[in-house]
């Protein structure tokens, strides 16, 4: 191992070390050649059984009009009674999200690889997708909720079930520079040596 490769592996160390997730975007998002890595960046998840579960749906430029409307009609059918101002926003949230990539995956519901495993591997190619973005200079955001578990949404973007969205990564260009505090590693990690006691 040389000294430029170590250097390098030490430098996309940092990169990924240095991820957040970040909600106020703007243009521009990736697109062209960078826009293929992020998604064959995806497509490199861990995939029990070669079952290439992961589906992306690109909803950029005109079409986030679109899918703002369907945004709203679904809030509409969740909840007849839902406030001008939820309906506004979830319009607005499609309008000024640069790039939205609805990821979800294609269920085998009769299958030796276990649902749940399935389901793990499409988390895992969004959260590729975003360190990819993130290492490209821009940033994103997992964002789930009652759009992505809607089935009329679901419908909408080509998830009939027993298919299913995990939900969007928004992705854009930083509007501003923030600092995250990050959790203290001695708070997550224990040394295994034996048995766990039994409450």
């Amino acid at each position: 191992m040389n000294d430029v490769n170590e250097q390098d592996r030490l430098r996309a160390l940092q990169l990924l070390l240095d991820r957040r997730s970040v909600g106020a975007l703007m243009d521009p998002a990736p697109a062209g050649q960078e826009l293929d890595l992020i998604v064959d960046a995806g497509l490199r998840a861990p995939d029990h059984g070669r079952l290439r579960p992961w589906r992306f749906v690109l909803i950029r430029g005109d079409a986030r009009v679109a899918f703002g409307g369907c945004l709203v009609a679904a809030a509409r059918r969740r909840d007849p009674a839902s406030p001008q101002s939820l309906l506004d926003r979830y319009r607005a949230w499609a309008l000024r999200t640069p790039l939205l990539i609805a990821v979800g995956l294609e269920v085998r519901a009769v299958h030796a690889i276990p649902e749940g495993e399935q389901v793990l591997s499409a988390g895992a190619a969004a959260m590729n997708m975003l360190n990819a973005t993130h290492m490209l200079g821009y940033g994103g955001m997992w964002v789930t909720g009652a759009n992505s578990y809607d089935p009329e949404i679901n419908a909408c973007l080509g998830f009939p079930p027993p298919s299913r969205l995990i939900g969007f990564l928004a992705i854009g260009t930083p509007r501003t520079t923030m600092n995250v505090e990050r959790p203290q590693r001695s708070a997550h990690v224990v040394e295994w040596t034996r048995p766990m006691q039994k409450a």
